[in-house]
């Protein structure tokens, strides 16, 4: 296999349970009612998986991308799922995906680096193509939290929901993948996490508010410097859907006036990696952006870690 210029998203694809849970759905669980998460986080609804696993999301997103790509599972040669949430260690959620959409022998692997995970295995593919080790690859961001959240603390539950979203990345001659900017902040791992067997995500808040608020919006200026693209010519920014206070405070320290600043976290709650990709499926969708659009992708959460690119809207 040669090695290409650069790669490309082609096409996008998302699925979400049918379950939706309200907040006040919520209010009837735990101390706590719509006006103070709406306040809070921003969350007005989200999705939660009852019999469906993460592999079961996951594949139903990248069958969808799949869909729209003009390809066919023979010529997808890489297979790559950004999860942190897959209750089996083994096999991984990337192998099973394959098999449920009759993918032959590819590349399989997962990776966890939690909320930024869609940005780094979107990294990995652009270098596994640079590189010559791949042509075709699908990348996942998949989650189903809610086998990991206390219904009954009412400073996490509100916040998280499940879903996936998915993209193929194919070979191409003008790089549409800008430069990943990745690395974490390990010193400040603890304030989230789902440790232990039986695990409920826990999380310091304020900490993690602040940290997101100061030290991501550098780390998005980079990426667009290293795609060759200014601030102000960014046609939508998604990031992480942590927090909608999050995603504001970032989007002004950057200043993109032209911008669409996407807040899918109001329908869709804090999906993890999924977010990212879930939320590009859906401008996609509305068509919000013309296709070759730069699009500013940042994920940052557990580890704390974070990754982002410029793409060019498939």
């Amino acid at each position: 296999m040669t090695t290409a210029t650069g790669s490309r998203i082609v096409s996008v694809g998302h699925y979400q349970p049918a379950r939706v849970l309200t907040n006040d759905d919520l209010a009837q669980m735990v101390d706590t009612n719509d006006e103070w998460i709406r306040d809070r986080v921003g969350v007005v609804t989200r999705r939660i998986a009852d019999n469906e696993t993460v592999a079961d999301m996951a594949a139903a997103a990248a069958e969808k991308a799949l869909a729209g790509s003009g390809l066919t599972a023979a010529d997808i040669d890489l297979v790559a799922v950004a999860t942190c949430s897959s209750v089996d260690r083994c096999p991984n959620v990337a192998t099973r995906v394959a098999a449920k959409l009759g993918i032959a022998a590819p590349g399989a692997y997962d990776i966890n680096t939690a909320c930024s995970g869609f940005s780094y295995a979107l990294g990995t593919a652009d270098h596994a193509i640079r590189a010559g080790a791949a042509r075709n690859v699908i990348v996942i961001g998949a989650e189903k939290l809610s086998d990991f959240t206390d219904w009954t603390d009412r400073a996490t539950c509100i916040i998280f929901g499940d879903g996936a979203g998915a993209a193929v990345v194919t070979a191409a001659d003008e790089p549409a993948i800008g430069p990943v900017v990745w690395g974490s902040a390990p010193e400040k791992g603890e304030t989230v996490r789902i440790e232990g067997w039986r695990p409920y995500i826990q999380q310091e808040g304020q900490a993690v508010f602040r940290w997101a608020t100061t030290a991501i919006a550098p780390i998005a200026r980079q990426a667009c410097e290293r795609a060759g693209v200014a601030p102000e010519e960014i046609a939508a920014f998604i990031g992480h859907q942590a927090n909608a206070r999050i995603i504001d405070g970032i989007a002004k320290r950057l200043g993109m006036p032209q911008a669409v600043i996407v807040k899918d976290i109001v329908e869709s709650g804090n999906t993890s990696a999924a977010s990212v990709p879930l939320a590009l499926s859906k401008l996609v969708e509305r068509r919000e952006v013309p296709s070759g659009a730069p699009v500013l992708l940042v994920g940052f959460g557990g580890g704390l870690t974070y990754a982002g690119q410029v793409v060019r809207c498939p």
